[in-house]
């Protein structure tokens, strides 16, 4: 295309260990939020790794719509406190509601086993059980990123804390109908 100018995804900007945040200025990539955010990033490129290899349109379903909140999540993490107001979206109680329904209605369907269960049933178990263990990583930088002050939101823990329940059924689920 002749006149449009070529933007290298190479900025350089990083190169001394510093990025953006979403309203949040420079800051160092080791802040907490950087780790929250990549964490986040880590999640929703694993579910999608998940949803690229399930058959079933229900739980392809389930998985996109935990990706579209983990942005929601990864903006309230990335946004400075004075500026949470600018933000279009935030987790609250319909988000709660719904992530809960879809773990009610799996859990009539599908009966949880009591106890610690071994990853590894079959690939599509084993990848949703990764999924759950990078959210329980996300769960406890969410709890770090309260704990500092630099969100305020209490429904993200309990949000993430929710998804990796999901993740947990969701699994089970691929177990026995693998």
């Amino acid at each position: 295309m002749k006149g449009t100018r070529r933007v290298s995804i190479v900025t350089k900007k990083g190169d001394k260990g510093m990025t953006d945040l979403y309203c949040a200025g420079r800051v160092l990539k080791d802040d907490i939020r950087c780790e929250a955010c990549g964490t986040v990033d880590e999640l929703c490129s694993f579910l999608g790794l998940a949803k690229s290899m399930i058959k079933q349109k229900k739980t392809k379903a389930v998985i996109d719509r935990i990706q579209k909140d983990l942005f929601v999540i990864g903006s309230e993490i990335a946004v400075r406190p004075a500026k949470r107001g600018m933000l279009k979206k935030r987790i609250d109680d319909a988000y709660l509601r719904e992530i809960e329904n879809i773990i009610y209605q799996l859990e009539r369907k599908y009966a949880t086993r009591k106890g610690f269960i071994i990853p590894g049933e079959n690939q599509f178990s084993a990848i949703l059980d990764v999924c759950r263990t990078i959210a329980r990583r996300l769960e406890r930088r969410i709890v770090t990123l309260k704990n500092k002050r630099l969100l305020s939101n209490g429904r993200v823990i309990i949000y993430v804390n929710r998804i990796s329940d999901l993740l947990y059924l969701l699994a089970r689920m691929q177990k026995e109908d693998a």
